[in-house]
């Protein structure tokens, strides 16, 4: 009689943690979208040799990951210096991912990647840092999301996966950019869009679900387990 409540209690302890690799590789790495990010990268540097577009490739890649990284790690002493309950900021991360997620259905990035930027960066010699690292690849969303993941880790075994899908992304960014032209000849346009819509999809899931959890932690709605 005393295993099975321990069994219990380790089988939700794995479901918990399994559940919240998913969320968190997935939402992070959905929001970054990197292949939706090849199409403006190509346009910025047509200039540039391929021994520049990897650097600028590289660049950006850290760049997201520093940025991502430092909210995330920053997240709970923004929270308490502004008074922002995690719930609240569940909520509101819930609505700009839903946005995000939308506009990615219709096959666009037009909140994080705008005319202006495109623009701007087709007139710079380095787009590295921005608008290529911020805002194109570590843009409201992915910080918010960041942010989010991490006030919600109970305890460190789920700050891991915040990490690691950040790292994840960061690398496969780089990947994805530094082979840009080959890239966009073996998906296309075509291919890019339709990922993206897949993207926008499983995100705005995500961000109903976090809405929900917003809701739920202020008792506002009452979320039965399954």
């Amino acid at each position: 009689m005393y295993l099975l409540p321990e069994a219990a209690r380790i089988h939700s302890f794995i479901t918990s943690i399994t559940e919240f690799w998913f969320v968190a590789l997935s939402s992070i790495f959905f929001l970054v979208d990197p292949f939706a990010a090849v199409p403006p990268f190509i346009s910025m540097t047509s200039r540039a040799d391929s021994k520049a577009r990897r650097r600028m490739a590289s660049r950006a890649a850290w760049t997201c990951f520093i940025v991502l990284t430092l909210f995330a790690l920053s997240g709970t002493f923004i929270f308490k210096l502004f008074g922002i309950t995690l719930a609240a900021f569940e909520i509101a991360g819930g609505l700009i991912l839903l946005l995000i997620g939308i506009d990615m259905l219709q096959a666009r990035r037009s909140t994080q990647e705008g005319v202006s930027e495109t623009e701007e960066g087709a007139l710079k010699e380095d787009i590295s840092i921005t608008p290529l690292g911020v805002p194109l690849l570590a843009g409201p969303g992915a910080i918010s999301t960041v942010m989010v993941l991490m006030g919600a880790s109970p305890n460190w075994k789920h700050t891991i996966p915040v990490f690691v899908g950040i790292a994840f992304t960061a690398y496969a960014s780089y990947i994805i950019l530094a082979s840009a032209d080959r890239v966009r000849k073996r998906i296309g346009e075509t291919g890019i869009r339709i990922m993206m819509r897949i993207m926008g999809l499983m995100l705005t899931a995500i961000a109903v679900q976090f809405v929900i959890n917003g809701l739920a932690r202020m008792n506002i709605i009452n979320v039965s387990p399954p």
